[in-house]
């Protein structure tokens, strides 16, 4: 193959590295009235009044909004697919505020400066309501997050609001408390994973403006460009034929801008005073008032026999959304879905989930998207299991490991078409020299290196549900214009897709401009999430691409007067195969755009019926000091498997950078309150991030298969990358001082204590 499983670089390469790249604040005009929020001192209250008279007062002040100026129609921030799965719950401002952060009024000026001291001198008067802070106490409890009678939610995934319920669920195969009953051995053992922000380099930032026809336009850092603009047209309570959202460059996102976080003000703001308007978070506010990773405690319970045969999984999460419901009901089942059923021996499961209203920031989406949370305490049970057997973790997973061909049960019973799982395990065991440093190694000076392992799975999209359009025109001189409506976010999806569309016409990536989200001209597409790109979209690639195909071929037969059952296009040329007479593709793009009756282009979309999962393979070898319990990583081997590497260089430094979050999370990064509901993570000061010294050496590999329903057999990589770290972290720990630590982040002081309480 030309382009195939070829490292090719970027397209929009020189443009980065030359600092030329385009971001929103940098196509901001310089006239936008500048926006931002009054957020609540309190946890939960009502406000009882609001004077604006003094703030309105600065010179320079356009307008200030407050609950009493906003549509009293509720609304969902979550990206997702109509009808979304998240609940009806929020409102651009609302009477109530349920979190130390959410909005209280929007102002808009004409400076920075003016905005600032107008925010000071807005008086509000609140009516201090309790707060429920503690997840644990939030289901049923008699203070309800969301009293109100105008709650909804679109789709049945057991919401209640007069419950602080956001979502519940209940699934099994087999009984199992009776195999549970049966088994030798049992591991019965709670996790908990704590908030872990994003963290991207640009911050959630939009400009709004009106153009000559009266309609709303967003420029905007978003991951979900159409699903911003029926988030708006739904907020604003106006037509989506009244909103063009665009999507330029995105300094990451890694699912944090699969929320509409902020889109609403500055829309809102435009659409009240006709006039552009911009507004950019500070760090400090995508910090306490953005969508972290969900807070999770996940309960589980695995038997085995004395053989070491896994027989049942039974697996209850507790998930805190936060204030508001956003991806709340989704993101919970993936820490059951995507991680019991990579042990395809089990003859029965449960998976129990609750999610539930608390006065915090509301949670959202982040890599991994639950499966992060699921794994670490499923991948942490099962190497307690083998410790409980006095086997080999590796050895125990090799026993029970899902294979190719295998019905998974808990994954909605889909057939696994496509994994090289086992070959993952081996070599990766093989990358760090499992056999000859399991399980520990005394260094000498009171620090013992330890090594641990984990397993994870993830998916391709979301199945049956996730919907990619693309379309592809020739132009004159032959040369392609590849219109897509996914949004590359830094991951080079621009350039994944340009790699399958060069592949398929058989043509240079040089003759193909691709072009980002205008959801005015851009076909649809659900967005850049749930690992759906390569996979989805590249699958709309692959049959636009065959259509068009034929299309070229037809309209060469045309020009050479023959029939088109007589040609062949190889790329380059239509010939007649049976005289030899040929027609360039540069002609054929020239003929056609200076005398044609029809359009010679194609646009095709692909929505998949499964989502067939990538698999991988994590090792960790850890070094910890017994006097003081300071962890330090030494190596981490990952092996991939996810199907056809399309771009090995691109897949490389997705799993890199995935792992490096993922030892963030599980070593660092923990989002903390007061007992108030203050957030006290609100800088990199206090939200401790890994930087490159702190992950050690990350050495990655890949183990193909081949996935009959994807573009040349490829799988989704985006998000499986984050998932093994916290486990294999917690897992080396454990080998190295006999301290399981159950609750993320691993800090040197919980391996202290740990340490104590083990040498008493």
């Amino acid at each position: 193959m030309r382009y195939i499983n070829r490292g090719v670089p970027k397209v929009d390469y020189k443009a980065l590295v030359t600092g030329k790249g385009v971001y929103v604040n940098d196509l901001a005009p310089s006239g936008c009235l500048v926006v931002k929020v009054l957020r609540s001192p309190h946890a939960h209250a009502l406000i009882e009044d609001i004077n604006l008279n003094r703030a309105k007062a600065v010179p320079g002040i356009e307008a200030i909004f407050t609950y009493k100026d906003c549509p009293d129609k509720r609304f969902t921030l979550a990206g997702q697919t109509y009808p979304e799965p998240s609940p009806y719950d929020r409102l651009i401002l609302d009477k109530r505020v349920r979190f130390v952060g959410d909005p209280v009024a929007i102002v808009a000026g004409e400076n920075e400066e003016a905005v600032k001291k107008a925010l000071k001198l807005i008086k509000v008067k609140y009516e201090v309501l309790e707060p429920v802070l503690d997840f644990h106490q939030a289901k049923d409890n008699t203070i309800l997050i969301h009293p109100e009678d105008n709650w909804k939610s679109l789709f049945p995934v057991g919401a209640d609001n007069q419950r602080n319920l956001c979502a519940h669920e209940e699934c099994e195969e087999g009984d199992v408390e009776a195999v549970l009953a049966s088994c030798d051995y049992i591991v019965d053992e709670v996790y908990h994973t704590k908030a872990n922000q994003q963290a991207m380099m640009e911050t959630f930032r939009a400009y709004s403006y009106k153009d000559t026809y009266g309609r709303l336009n967003i420029v905007s850092s978003t991951q979900v460009p159409f699903h911003v603009r029926r988030i708006l047209a739904t907020a604003l309570d106006i037509p989506k034929s009244k909103v063009r959202v665009i999507k330029p460059r995105i300094g990451g996102g890694f699912g944090a801008k699969q929320t509409a976080v902020m889109e609403m003000y500055p829309a809102f703001v435009t659409w009240m005073t006709g006039k552009p308007a911009k507004m950019i978070f500070t760090r400090e506010e995508s910090m306490i008032a953005s969508s972290p990773r969900h807070e999770m405690e996940v309960h589980v319970r695995i038997g085995a026999n004395k053989e070491g045969i896994i027989k049942a999984i039974d697996v209850y999460t507790l998930s805190n959304t936060g204030a508001f419901g956003e991806h709340g009901p989704t993101t919970v089942g993936l820490s059951g879905h995507k991680s019991i059923p990579l042990y395809g021996k089990a003859e029965a499961f449960r998976f129990v989930y609750d999610v539930v209203y608390t006065n915090t920031m509301s949670a959202g989406a982040y890599r991994g998207y639950g499966a992060t949370q699921g794994c670490f305490a499923v991948e942490s049970a099962v190497t307690e299991l083998a410790e409980k057997m006095g086997m080999d973790p590796v050895k125990l997973r090799e026993m029970n490991l899902l294979k190719e061909g295998q019905i998974m049960p808990a994954y909605y019973n889909e057939i696994n078409n496509s994994c090289a799982l086992d070959r993952c395990l081996a070599k990766a065991k093989e990358m760090i020299g499992w056999e000859e440093k399991y399980p520990a190694k005394d260094c000498g000076n009171g620090k013992v290196r330890g090594i641990g392992v984990a397993m994870t799975m993830q998916g391709s999209g979301i199945s049956a549900l996730d919907t990619a359009s693309v379309s592809i025109k020739v132009n004159d001189d032959g040369f392609y214009t590849l219109m897509v409506g996914a949004t590359d976010m830094g991951t080079g999806c621009d350039t994944i897709l340009s790699q399958i569309a060069a592949e398929c016409l058989d043509c240079s990536m040089d003759e193909i401009v691709v072009h980002g989200v205008d959801t005015d001209v851009s076909p649809y597409d659900c967005g850049s999430y749930a690992s759906s790109t390569t996979y989805v979209t590249g699958m709309a690639v692959v049959k636009t691409c065959e259509i068009l195909r034929e299309k070229i071929s037809a309209k060469g037969a045309k020009y050479l007067g023959c029939d088109a059952e007589d040609v062949e296009f190889d790329g380059e040329k239509v010939t007649n195969l049976k005289t030899g007479e040929s027609i360039s593709r540069a002609e054929i793009g020239n003929n056609v755009m200076c005398n044609n009756e029809d359009a010679l282009s194609a646009s095709e979309a692909f929505s998949s019926p499964i989502s067939p999962p990538p698999f991988m393979v994590g090792m960790a070898e850890v070094e910890v000091d017994k006097e003081t319990g300071e962890v330090e990583l030494m190596d981490y081997v990952a092996v991939v498997d996810c199907g056809t590497l399309v771009n090995p260089n691109l897949a490389r430094v997705q799993a890199e950078g995935g792992i490096a979050q993922g030892i963030g999370m599980a070593l660092y990064e923990d989002v903390v309150y007061n007992e108030k509901g203050k957030n006290y993570s609100n800088s990199f000061m206090q939200y401790k991030i890994p930087t490159r010294l702190d992950v050690g050496n990350i050495r990655v590999d890949f183990e193909s298969s081949y996935e009959p329903t994807g573009p040349f057999g490829a799988k989704s990589i985006g998000e499986i990358v984050i998932n093994t770290p916290s486990p294999a972290i917690a897992n080396a720990v454990s080998n190295a001082v006999g301290v399981r630590i159950r609750e993320l982040p691993i800090t040197a002081e919980k391996v202290f204590w740990g340490i104590q309480e083990k040498s008493k």
